[in-house]
């Protein structure tokens, strides 16, 4: 029987607004008023068959890539799920890291594939050991997935891993599936795309985490032309074209991306500056440290940590993400890049209930 829901996404629509809400995943949206964008030219209706042209080539660019790669998806989920969908089969195998982000997850189990995992172990940072990834791959694994950064905690894979993983996934005949929407939280020498390395690699992203534009649910896969071409077949059963208002001002976004990702940046390096402060001088909690992305991910010293979220939540006012959801249940998420005076605030509050 297929998994046909998100436990996560449920949580995240009903369950996890507080007056300081932690429980985010990307940077705060990016103000319309400020937009670069002459909405006079806005147009309902514009040419898309397979893509909108000139979306597909600015995301060619910003890549260094051939259009015909790119395949554009409504949010890096959807784009997650497409490319599964298209190399899965009901029962083929797929080898995800641990822990992982739920709807990773949650869309392999809805195809019907075999899921198994590879671990990313806390007390080496999150690290990939290229040797756990082998060690959990087989004669079937059509496709290993993995985050980067990675989501939860925000570690880098470095690049000599992302082609010893590639090389492990060539050598068994799967796909390796890089889900990419924080690496632009790297705001410094960003590492080029893991599409790069080979014609096994497939690539996802998009302009929500990192950028604020999450309401354009622009996404995309980049994937080698044929692939990409069995991909857009499979997406005529969702829908025949984009939301071309949604396309017009994702092409302005490409065309300005440099300072919408430098507004937001400001947000992001005063929170993990703030978190740095906090966990030094907060006992009860550990996290791996990164300079990095807009998640952390903090583990509970002594346990309990269902119930300390549930207090914090309801005497607190404070909302984190409960760590079952990545399968590691003393741990908890939380996000920064919104608002950097309801973020410290948040943290405060969170030491107030360690406290208490």
């Amino acid at each position: 029987m297929t998994h046909k829901y998100s436990d996560y996404m449920h949580w995240a629509k009903t369950a996890s607004k507080a007056q300081f809400n932690l429980a985010t995943s990307g940077v705060g949206p990016f103000p319309l008023r400020e937009f670069p964008f002459d909405f006079g030219t806005l147009e309902i209706n514009g040419p898309n068959s397979y893509g909108y042209p000139p979306l597909k080539e600015a995301i060619a660019q910003q890549y260094g890539v051939d259009a015909d790669c790119v395949v554009t998806a409504e949010g890096t989920s959807m784009a997650n799920y497409l490319a599964m969908a298209t190399l899965l089969e009901a029962g083929d195998e797929v080898v995800i890291e641990h822990p992982a982000y739920g709807l990773l997850i949650d869309a392999a189990r809805y195809i019907g594939a075999t899921v198994k995992r590879f671990a990313r172990r806390e007390e080496n940072g999150y690290a990939i050991d290229p040797e756990d990834v082998r060690s959990a791959v087989t004669p079937k694994t059509r496709l290993i997935v993995l985050t980067n950064l990675h989501n939860p905690s925000s570690v880098l894979t470095p690049d000599e891993v992302l082609w010893e993983v590639a090389d492990i996934a060539r050598y068994v005949g799967a796909r390796l599936l890089v889900d990419e929407v924080y690496l632009d939280a790297v705001y410094e020498n960003t590492p080029p795309t893991a599409f790069r390395i080979g014609p096994e690699v497939i690539v996802t992203s998009s302009l929500t985490k990192v950028y604020g534009l999450s309401g354009l649910r622009c996404g995309w896969v980049l994937a080698e032309p044929d692939l990409a071409r069995a991909m857009y077949a499979l997406k005529n059963v969702f829908g025949s074209i984009g939301v071309h208002p949604g396309e017009l001002l994702s092409v302005a976004a490409f065309q300005n991306l440099a300072a919408i990702r430098e507004r937001a940046r400001r947000v992001v390096e005063a929170d993990r500056a703030a978190l740095a402060e906090f966990l030094d001088a907060t006992g009860g909690l550990s996290a791996v440290r990164t300079p990095w992305g807009t998640t952390s991910f903090l583990r509970l010293k002594n346990g309990g940590t269902e119930a300390f979220l549930d207090r914090l939540r309801a005497q607190y006012e404070t909302s984190a993400v409960p760590g079952r959801f990545f399968d590691m249940p003393e741990h908890f998420r939380i996000g920064m890049g919104v608002d950097a005076a309801m973020f410290r605030e948040g943290l405060r509050r969170i030491g107030q209930a360690l406290a208490d």
